[in-house]
């Protein structure tokens, strides 16, 4: 059993909502907020199970700046968190 907390963002994108986890970088999507939020509950357990099949998981997790804490995945903690605004 894989265990971790990871974030979940949902936007509206076409008709449509669009659910993320940044940490891991895996989106889904349903015609509902509660639809995306369960399909991308899905794809990351998905992807975290395959990673586990692979043999990969601790590789891709450090890479995605998790460490193991006894039988928990914790994500990094940024130092600050800021909206940048750019005009490129």
């Amino acid at each position: 059993m894989i265990k971790l907390n990871v974030h979940l963002e949902i936007f509206e994108e076409d008709n449509q909502y669009v659910g993320l986890c940044p940490e891991l970088n895996v989106s889904s999507f349903g015609d509902t907020a509660e639809e995306a939020e369960v399909s991308t509950r899905e794809a990351v357990t998905l992807f975290l199970e395959e990673c586990q099949n692979m043999g990969t998981l601790e590789y891709v997790m450090a890479e995605s700046g998790f460490y193991q804490d006894g039988d928990t995945w914790v994500a990094r903690k940024p130092v600050a968190e800021k909206e940048l605004k750019l005009a490129v």
